[in-house]
């Protein structure tokens, strides 16, 4: 058995946020793959199945961010699960928009979600690092990860969701060779007959330039509310991804 839990906010309010980008790739990996209905369990929305072989578990928290880790543990004292059957797929700031990491183990680097997972866990499991880019000043990340992917991002977006949804069975593996392989063929597949990888704009530290039509202004970051509230960064049948594209629509 695996877990792999994706990071984010519950509520339509968050579900197309940057910070959200966790709970679309389980979304698209669900979709992709005829997983179970989502079912409220382990305060979250589980929803079971198989890839390559392997049995899995698709959690995505609802305990808001900064809590992540009570929603996982409990999910992984009840199957009497190691840490190593673990796999996060988060939002990385640190990390050009559609570039994609794995890695085992290391520091929260001030990802409260994975602060918490590992306040409760240790930080000996899996994450998936998927970059979403930097705004370029440290004031500015609350306010960029809690709004919606803008119409710019729509072109890497897609094909990142599409790529992670084909290699997971290679992740459920342990393969994550073959799943960052995966992912590149769908975020820079090769050249028509030549085998070449088609070229690829090579975005900067911060996020993509956006058309000044589709710009977001920052006036409309919304303002967090008291109590259990999302962290730093903080609809019924339909895949997280169908949900972004009808909002480019």
């Amino acid at each position: 058995m695996n877990v792999f839990a994706g990071l984010g906010n519950p509520g339509a309010k968050y579900a197309g946020h940057r910070h959200n980008i966790g709970f679309m790739a389980l979304d698209a990996i669900a979709e992709a793959h005829g997983f179970g209905p989502w079912k409220a369990k382990f305060q979250g929305q589980c929803s079971e199945g198989r890839l390559g072989g392997q049995k899995v578990l698709l959690l995505k928290p609802e305990t808001f961010m900064n809590l992540s880790g009570q929603s996982v543990a409990e999910a992984m004292r009840f199957y009497r699960l190691e840490p190593a059957a673990l796999t996060v797929f988060h939002d990385e700031l640190d990390l050009a928009p559609g570039k994609v990491k794995v890695k085992s183990g290391g520091g929260h680097a001030g990802h409260n979600g994975l602060r918490s997972l590992q306040a409760h866990l240790g930080p000996e499991f899996r994450r998936v690092r998927m970059g979403i880019g930097h705004p370029g000043h440290k004031d500015r990340v609350s306010g960029y990860v809690l709004h919606d992917f803008s119409r710019a991002d729509r072109g890497w977006l897609e094909p990142l969701l599409e790529g992670i949804a084909a290699g997971a069975p290679e992740l459920a593996r342990g393969d994550a060779g073959r799943f960052l392989t995966a992912v590149a063929l769908r975020t820079s597949p090769p050249r028509s007959g030549t085998g070449e990888r088609a070229p690829q704009g090579k975005p900067a530290a911060k996020s993509p330039a956006i058309p000044a039509a589709c710009a977001e202004p920052p006036a409309e970051a919304p303002v967090p509310r008291p109590g259990p509230e999302p962290d730093r960064a903080e609809e019924s049948g339909r895949s997280a991804l169908q949900r972004l594209v009808d909002r480019f629509r």
